[in-house]
């Protein structure tokens, strides 16, 4: 679990959930990789390391929001 605190992956992560849980995995995902793409194209380099923290991120908070969703509709 070191990797997710080096550098600022915890803040992909919490990115990642807040998309999660307000609007879809798959926003997560575009955001992650725009994220990247931006890094890359000022001369960064593309981190698979960010990119999955986001990504993981939104599934968490994708799963939230299922659960928020069926306790309210159950």
């Amino acid at each position: 679990m070191k990797w997710i605190i080096k550098s600022n992956r915890w803040k992909h992560l919490i990115g990642g959930c807040i998309l999660g849980l307000l609007l879809t995995i798959l926003c997560a995902i575009g955001c992650a990789g725009g994220m990247e793409f931006k890094d890359k194209q000022w001369g960064g380099q593309w981190d698979w390391l960010d990119f999955l923290a986001t990504i993981l991120g939104g599934l968490i908070g994708q799963g939230l929001q299922i659960l928020i969703i069926y306790l309210i509709v159950r």
